[in-house]
């Protein structure tokens, strides 16, 4: 578990240092975004570019039955030439959660670790620093609650910068 939480803050370092040269141009026209995720929780989630067409996002989701924190690589397409600033993504991601004290009998687990994947659709509005994202984000859980998941995903709402 430490080194899991370890590697996933190396991970974020490096994308960090290598997206402060990137020139984010053709593709989005934002560098970065915050903002909440619902309704498969309550989410922070925090979007940067490391590309023209690639970004990381990290996501903290509160539920009903604990929180749960994963990671993305998104590949971003514009394939839309008639509506500027919206693309849809692509990409995998992975993720570790942990259950309230009262479900933990429930499921055998305190934690589970697994890997996601992530489709969506993504729209920057030109005049003002908003962008609104929706997205599905099936799971596997490899570690705890083994299975599969596909009800993540959701509606994001984030402020540009």
């Amino acid at each position: 578990m430490k080194k899991t939480i370890i590697l996933i803050a190396a991970l974020f370092c490096i994308t960090q240092m290598h997206a402060q040269s990137v020139d984010i141009t053709p593709g989005s026209s934002y560098k970065q975004a915050l903002g909440l995720k619902f309704p498969g929780g309550f989410s922070v989630t925090y979007k940067k570019f490391v590309t023209t067409t690639n970004n990381v996002e990290g996501q903290l989701t509160y539920w009903n039955k604990g929180f749960r924190a994963a990671g993305l690589y998104e590949f971003n397409f514009y394939s839309f030439p008639s509506v500027n600033g919206l693309a849809w993504f692509v990409g995998p991601g992975a993720h570790v959660g942990f259950w309230k004290s009262q479900y933990i009998k429930d499921y055998n687990s305190k934690a589970d670790i697994g890997i996601d994947g992530v489709l969506g659709l993504d729209y920057k509005f030109q005049d003002i620093p908003i962008n609104v994202s929706v997205d599905w984000e099936p799971s596997v859980t490899l570690v705890g609650t083994a299975g599969f998941n596909p009800a993540w995903g959701g509606l994001a709402i984030r402020y540009t910068f």
